[in-house]
């Protein structure tokens, strides 16, 4: 028995209460039995006892019945007693059986004594929890303790009467610092309406939410609705910003964790749950076969992908991982997130650029990575229209170094994370991408698989929309979009990151993964779903300006190019490109990269005289079906 155990005073108190529970369902069990007549029966009752109670508690001890605490009594208690009623009442029949057979007993004596255990001691378990909730628990105010049934709180309804509605009220009702009143449930199953979660009614559905809000006066709504789809997270967010009142959600079920909600969690919503994308299904073997206990490299680890990447790799317990950034700050604030986030030790912090051959060089032969990810690059489309060098240096001529060197070092796998503006580019920024997945072509040796993954843009990410948009309206707007038909693929960074891990795991050597996109958003309705989640409306409060196409941007992103096909993996949300026939014409990949070294060997010759046009051009012959965009091209 455990020291702390025997030194708290609760112990002795629950012990003693279930045994005086104990001799309660057995007389109450005579009594029953026989009809409260227990003539001749007392001799029976005091000869049975002494075992009956030590066979008891030893069970009760051994399920872990005088572990808990009566004021958190839930079901798992319930089924623990249930369980240990049952073996215990066993052991008596069966040492009834052993010593006289039942010579003068009744055996319905101790199935009657079973279920009167369980209902006693059960009974007790639930009153305390009750009487601690509702009498002793609450909070604090001016010196006295507020009990919880006369706790104000504010009025609250719940959107939701599923599992996370439930479990939602549960921690309010549990919680004396939750300051809420729950007045009801709201939800669009009809067949809920007027049932009742813990004594809380379903008063109806979304679309009654105006009334009951002035019914009951409510101030604040709770969306207890993770699994929502995008579409159905828009209807109730324009509904309750039609109602004025304070809305808040659980976050979306990719991030709730084994089912766990806190209210704790609830925070306002914002873009992602409008996306209302469906959590992803990771193969988490596979991950782990080529993660767990290998030496990963991360470049671009200090970005918005890279950070992502390292955080969920974290999950499959790798033997290192090799932190690599070109920024200072942003290698900085990782660095930090894992030492004293996560209180992950067993990193290596490398301050240096990709291009770097003589840095990459010395990386891989003094740690030996097994597996490299490889999201170093820069991406700002206009940015790198006007400094096209930049791309060549950082984005090509970078993952050609990497590329060479995991050959080189005998890397496992090797991941390129692309980009959906890789196909049929119109910039340079693109057209970058697309030559590094060309080069990731040409470099296929047996003892590196290479593979890439190309998806579209991912919300909040560093130098997307969406936080510019946000400054916009903080500052009183107007926000800035470009074009009223501009559309674009957006994911969440963590589904982006853990399928570039499974994609990792499916690839064999060659492939180009496509990520399962969804949908294409209109930029100008996310810029008004922004406006409207601030409290405002678009055009009255807050004006949206188009600007105008800006250098290298086109209206429609794809994800496919003319030629490509797609093929389904085993994972529903990764499909994969068919060969396109790069190596036709020119003899085969070694013909190919040979071809391929020679032009952009000219090109960083090119980007060495900072000529725009001339890299453009180059670019054009590499890459085919880039647009030439040459309003950009001086200095």
């Amino acid at each position: 028995m455990p020291i702390n155990l025997i030194k708290n005073q609760n112990f002795y108190i629950i012990l003693l209460t279930d045994l005086v529970l104990f001799l309660m369902a057995h007389l109450g069990a005579y009594l029953l039995r026989f009809e409260f007549q227990l003539d001749g029966q007392m001799d029976n009752i005091f000869s049975v006892l002494p075992y009956l109670l030590v066979i008891k508690v030893a069970v009760f001890y051994g399920y872990g019945m005088y572990r808990g605490m009566w004021r958190y009594t839930g079901l798992s208690d319930m089924w623990r007693l249930i369980q240990a009623v049952g073996v215990s009442s066993l052991m008596l029949i069966f040492m009834m059986l052993f010593m006289n057979r039942f010579s003068g007993f009744s055996r319905g004596i101790f199935i009657l004594d079973g279920i009167l255990t369980f209902v006693l001691v059960g009974g007790m378990r639930v009153v305390i929890r009750i009487l601690y909730q509702y009498r002793f628990a609450g909070k604090v105010e001016n010196g006295q303790r507020v009990p919880m049934l006369r706790k104000p709180g504010i009025p609250t309804l719940i959107i939701g009467a599923g599992d996370t509605g439930e479990k939602t009220l549960r921690e309010i009702m549990d919680n004396p610092r939750m300051n809420y009143q729950v007045k009801g449930f709201v939800d669009d199953k009809r067949e809920k309406k007027g049932l009742m979660i813990h004594g809380i009614p379903v008063l109806g559905r979304v679309e009654r939410l105006p009334d009951l809000v002035v019914r009951h006066e409510i101030l604040e709504i709770l969306i207890a609705a993770p699994s929502a789809t995008g579409e159905e997270m828009r209807h109730i967010v324009s509904i309750c910003d039609a109602c004025g009142v304070r809305f808040k959600t659980l976050p979306g079920i990719g991030e709730l964790i084994n089912g766990k909600v806190s209210v704790k969690a609830l925070r306002d919503v914002n873009f992602q749950d409008l996306l209302g994308r469906p959590a992803v299904k990771l193969k988490e073997v596979q991950i782990r076969d080529y993660l767990h206990n290998r030496v990963v490299l991360v470049t671009g680890a200090g970005g918005s992908i890279g950070s992502e990447l390292c955080r969920q790799i974290l999950r499959f317990n790798p033997k290192q991982l090799i932190l690599m950034d070109v920024s200072e700050p942003c290698l900085y604030e990782i660095q930090m997130e894992l030492k004293h986030g996560v209180g992950y030790l067993n990193y290596v912090t490398v301050l240096g650029a990709v291009q770097n051959e003589l840095l990459v060089d010395r990386t891989f032969r003094k740690y030996r990575p097994h597996v490299v990810f490889h999201a170093a690059a820069y991406k700002h489309v206009p940015m790198l229209e006007r400094n096209p060098w930049q791309a060549v240096w950082n984005n090509i001529r970078g993952a050609q170094v990497m590329m060479e060197k995991a050959v080189e070092f005998n890397v496992g796998r090797f991941i390129l994370v692309s980009t959906d503006k890789a196909v049929r580019p119109t910039n340079v920024m693109g057209t970058s991408k697309r030559c590094c997945e060309q080069l990731l072509q040409a470099h296929q040796y047996p003892q590196t698989r290479m593979m890439a993954v190309r998806f579209g843009n991912v919300v909040g990410s560093t130098g997307s929309v969406i936080p510019l948009f946000r400054r916009q309206i903080e500052t009183g707007g107007p926000v800035t979009v470009t074009h009223p038909e501009m559309t674009r693929y957006f994911m969440t960074i963590p589904e982006a990151c853990q399928l570039i891990l499974q994609a990792g795991a499916i690839g064999t050597g060659g492939e180009v993964f496509i990520l399962e996109m969804g949908t294409p958003v209109k930029i100008a309705d996310m810029a008004k779903d922004l406006i409207r989640l601030s409290g405002k409306e678009p055009g009255r409060d807050i004006e949206i300006v188009y600007s105008g196409l800006r250098p290298g941007e086109k209206l429609y992103e794809e994800l496919i190019t003319e030629g490509e096909g797609i093929v389904s993996t085993e994972h529903e949300d990764i499909m994969v490109l068919r060969s396109s026939g790069c190596f036709d014409g020119h003899g085969g990949q070694d013909g190919y990269r040979e071809w391929l070294m020679r032009h952009l060997n000219e090109l960083y010759q090119i980007a060495d005289t900072f000529d725009a046009c001339a890299i453009k051009a180059k670019l054009n012959e590499i890459v085919p079906e880039y647009v030439v965009q040459y309003a950009e091209c001086v200095l």
